[in-house]
Parts: structure tokens; sequence; C-alpha cells
């Protein structure tokens, strides 16, 4: 039984060193990638702060590894308080 438990939970790894591996990410290969929370991924695509696929004809939002990693290497401003600064912001700007 523990070497059936063992097993499972190499195959689990290597599934998500695997996972890494892939060029283009949905959102929740991203949180599983970068550690962000899927809030905190929906707000940033919200405000067009993360870079992301623009194909208009597919409603999940998709993302390139290689860009995000570059974005991620120029320390972007990932704080609660900006982003709710920043969404706030953009509502009173859609209301007006």
């Amino acid at each position: 039984m523990e070497v059936e438990n063992n097993m499972v939970e190499l195959l689990k790894d290597i599934k998500g060193l695997l996972s890494y591996q892939k060029k283009v990410m949905n959102v929740d290969d991203l949180v599983a990638y970068t550690g962000l929370s899927k809030s905190k991924i929906y707000k940033l695509t919200q405000l067009r702060l993360i870079p992301m696929g623009g194909n208009k004809h597919i409603r999940q939002k998709f993302f390139d590894k290689d860009i995000i990693d570059a974005w991620l290497l120029g320390e972007p401003n990932l704080s609660d308080d900006y982003l709710d600064r920043e969404f706030d912001q953009q509502l009173s700007r859609n209301k007006e």
C-alpha cells in the first residue's frame, strides 16, 4: 500500500513538472506556475496588467510562458493594494 502511495505521489510530481514545459498556459496552469491566486490573475487580466493572448474569438484567457517569465522578471507591482486601486479607478472611469 505504501509503495502505491509513493508511486501516486511520484506521478503527481512528474505531471506537475511536465506542465511547466507547456508553451501556452491557461489560468489554472498560471496559478500553479506562478503561485498567484486565481482572483489576482483575474484582476490582472481585467486591468490588462498581465500579458495574455489576444484572440477575440476565444473567451478563455491564455498566456505565453516565455512572455510571462519576462514579465515576472520585470518585477511587476502585484500588491493587493495597487491592484485594488487600479481596479477602482477603472470602475470609476467606466461609470463616466
